[in-house]
């Protein structure tokens, strides 16, 4: 990943603006034309363009970078770049920010963007009663103010030199001020493709915007189709019939057949997707921090990889920090399957066995439920029974992932370590799905957030991998590489995202017909 120092982030000129608009590295030679049809999982019946509620890969690609626009973008390399914001700068203390927006750029329905439309999208997230994951984010302002129609300034409450890349967030959709509930309705962005049809579940068909901002340096198809394919097999056999032209979340089980077929070919992108078993830890037996480590030392961390993943990614050590992450403490000492230990944090928690349930599905990711059995397996030679719940694909993450004490989940990871700290770490944020409050943690987080010295940023980050590892209420037994395949039809640039799956989810406007 790129490396943009913090300093460096306080000050984005107009050089930053002009590269914003480019969709693909200057090498590449895309060409306009045909549709993109891609068979994605992470659908569900109560998907909407409501920015706040996306929580998975269907709508993250629909909305932003496809329909809807956000201030800034990731883009393929990890740099942070301006998309609707032009560009920034921020007061020594990095607490105020002033972001200078594009001029030119119109909604689909018309009208003008402009710095109305950044405050009241922005106030979505603080509203009473609003359930968004962005919701820390956003809190963190203590005032936005519009300074012109094409400027508008932040004070964080506390000083944050990562603020620029927050504004990445793909829950942080731009509206149309005054037309927003009519907007997340019909699905009404800045985005280079408008909504022709949206069924929610089921499929999204969007067409190219003529004379968009961006130009001809993205969103080279004429129209994009995205059609909600949550089996696996389904999508495998749906690529490999023409049916789409790509597909996300590969079987690892049976990327052999893919690799065997001469018109379509994986790509594999190392990023900080991680799946984890995160424990509310507010819950008994979760809430004894010995009962906790026990389960870190009752998983066979290797066998997962080589099992479930079959060796597409690396071992975990209960820490969200990933290996394209700047500041990933990968020399911590490594958490290993061990039944004397997990025996003696046993006894320790004054239990001589443990009894839980862990609920798993598939939904949560490829092989989740055969990894839980092996978790299983290991943990009983420890004198812990886990008994898997197999949970119904369908509503997993309504009804499973935030309110069962013990379940299987995934996270793509974040391109800073205190944007995904705050996201799923923070003890109160929406995310936060094993409860964690550790007073010492919570303390390095907003001490982190503020520091402009890399060195002792380095140190704090270190320190609260390291609380996790130890006490930590997330088993993080592996890190899975993004491993998605496409046909030969489609092309792309020399380097694909790995924030999130299929370039970042903006295959849309970065890919093309080759």
């Amino acid at each position: 990943m790129t490396r943009i120092s913090r300093r460096g982030l306080l000050k984005t000129g107009a050089a930053a603006g002009v590269l914003a608009a480019t969709g693909m590295p200057l090498m590449a030679s895309p060409k306009r034309g045909g549709r993109l049809r891609a068979g994605l999982s992470g659908a569900n019946t109560s998907d909407s363009w409501d920015g706040r509620t996306h929580s998975d890969l269907f709508m993250i690609a629909s909305a932003q970078g496809t329909v809807f626009d956000s201030l800034t973008e990731i883009a393929p390399d990890g740099a942070l770049r301006g998309e609707l914001a032009e560009s920034w700068e921020a007061t020594s203390d990095a607490k105020t920010w002033t972001f200078n927006l594009r001029k030119g750029v119109k909604f689909h329905n018309g009208k003008d963007f402009g710095a109305d439309d950044v405050l009241e999208s922005l106030a979505l997230h603080t509203a009473e009663g609003a359930k968004s994951a962005a919701k820390p984010i956003v809190s963190a302002i203590s005032e936005m103010k519009k300074i012109t129609e094409h400027q508008v300034q932040f004070t964080l409450a506390a000083a944050n030199a990562d603020f620029p890349y927050l504004m990445s967030d793909y829950h942080i959709l731009m509206y149309p001020a005054g037309q927003i509930e009519e907007a997340i309705a019909k699905g009404i962005g800045t985005g280079m493709y408008a909504v022709e049809s949206f069924e929610p579940g089921v499929r999204m068909v969007a067409n190219r915007v003529d004379d968009h901002y961006k130009g001809d340096n993205a969103g080279y198809f004429d129209s994009v189709e995205y059609i909600a394919i949550n089996d696996s097999t389904a999508r495998m056999n749906a690529l490999m019939t023409g049916q789409v032209d790509a597909i996300n979340r590969v079987d690892f089980k049976t990327e052999k057949l893919l690799r065997a077929n001469p018109n379509t070919r994986i790509q594999e992108v190392t990023g900080n997707q991680h799946y984890t078993f995160p424990m509310l830890s507010k819950t008994a037996p979760f809430d004894d921090v010995n009962v906790r480590r026990a389960l870190k030392y009752g998983v066979n961390r290797q066998e997962l990889v080589d099992k479930i993943l079959l060796g597409h990614g690396q071992v975990g050590n209960d820490t969200p920090i990933g290996p394209a992450n700047q500041y990933y403490a990968g020399d911590m000492e490594q958490l290993e399957f061990d039944a004397d230990k997990a025996k003696f944090y046993l006894k320790q928690a004054g239990l001589t066995e443990l009894t839980v349930d862990l609920s798993a599905s598939n939904a949560a990711f490829e092989g989740a439920v055969d990894a839980a059995q092996l978790y299983q397996a290991s943990a009983k030679k420890a004198g812990i029974n886990i008994n898997v719940v197999q949970e119904p694909a369908d509503g997993y993450w309504s009804n499973v992932w935030l309110k069962k004490p013990w379940c299987a989940c995934y996270w793509s990871g974040r391109a800073t370590e205190d944007w995904m700290f705050s996201t799923a770490y923070e003890a109160g944020v929406p995310w936060n799905d094993s409860q964690w409050d550790h007073p010492r943690f919570q303390e390095l987080l907003l001490t982190a957030r503020a520091e402009l010295d890399s060195t002792k940023r380095r140190e704090q980050y270190r320190e609260m991998q390291e609380i996790l590892r130890t006490d930590g209420s997330v088993v993080i037994p592996m890190f899975a590489n993004y491993v998605q395949a496409l046909s030969n039809k489609i092309a792309h640039g020399d380097t694909v995202g790995n924030l999130w799956q299929m370039d970042n989810g903006r295959m849309a406007e970065r890919w093309w017909m080759a």
